[in-house]
């Protein structure tokens, strides 16, 4: 289990909790290209952090690029199995996070890279940062970007982008919905950082949480079941906590919250 302020010892990535805000951060570097071995990595990282109780987790790179993709060396026919396996278990422990997820982009994210990126709720990057998925030019597909992006863009925009396997610029990206902010290079850090403290750790742990599941059900299912269920996070859970009574008392007393995370 990680705990407040520990650096964990990994080879390919650094994983740290602090103040609630949990990170995963590339260091296979210059291109953090994902391996098997890297991606194992990850996936325990992702099933420490479902256990924490957290405000944001960040996903970021070190080195020139966030990520370039998915080693090539591991699609071979002995090894493309378990790659494909342990590849999209990253995906499935990131919809276990409870809290809301951000990924920094201060560079290439390609392929897998891009799928990562592009999974977690929320993306920054910077203004030179790209995005793409050129599976298609080495003769395969991108499985999770075949599933994902037709959710997030217009489809025959999404259908081009696999088809082609064409690079697109952080502009391009935001102008598709796949990028939230984009940030100078010389300030990114500093600005990302700035947006995870003052925009997201700045509010209750538990209503972030809450929050997050109440619109993944919203965008899962059609409006009348997902409104059901909304409905009683809404009632049942959200109205019994510590924090959303202190919310709004802190309202009408025209004072900020001090929040429990309860």
């Amino acid at each position: 289990m990680i705990t407040g302020g520990e650096i964990l010892e990994y080879k390919t990535i650094v994983v740290e909790e602090k103040d609630l805000i949990g990170r995963i951060t590339f260091n296979r570097q210059p291109l953090n290209i994902l391996n098997i071995e890297m991606m194992k990595e990850i996936n325990k990282a992702l099933k420490d952090f479902q256990k924490q109780k957290l405000k944001v987790l960040v996903i970021n790179a070190n080195g020139k690029a966030f990520s370039a993709g998915v080693d090539v060396s591991d699609h071979t026919k002995e090894k493309v199995k378990e790659m494909i396996h342990v590849f999209h278990e990253i995906f499935t422990n990131l919809s276990k996070i409870k809290a809301p997820t951000i990924a920094l982009v201060n560079g290439a994210a390609l392929g897998g890279g891009c799928e990562v990126a592009i999974f977690c709720d929320m993306v920054i990057a910077s203004e030179k940062s790209k995005f793409g998925q050129p599976e298609i030019k080495v003769g395969v597909f991108p499985p999770v970007a075949a599933a994902l992006f037709p959710k997030l863009m217009w489809c025959k925009k999404a259908l081009e982008l696999i088809m082609t396997g064409e690079t697109i610029r952080a502009n391009e990206a935001k102008e598709l919905g796949l990028v939230n902010h984009i940030f100078p290079v010389e300030n990114f850090e500093e600005e990302a950082e700035k947006f995870i403290a003052e925009k997201l750790a700045s509010n209750s742990v538990v209503i972030l949480q809450l929050t997050k599941r109440a619109f993944l059900e919203g965008a899962t299912q059609n409006y009348t079941e997902s409104i059901k269920k909304i409905e009683d996070i809404y009632l049942n859970e959200l109205m019994k906590t510590s924090d959303a009574s202190e919310g709004l008392s802190a309202f009408l007393e025209r004072r900020q919250p001090i929040w429990k995370n309860k």
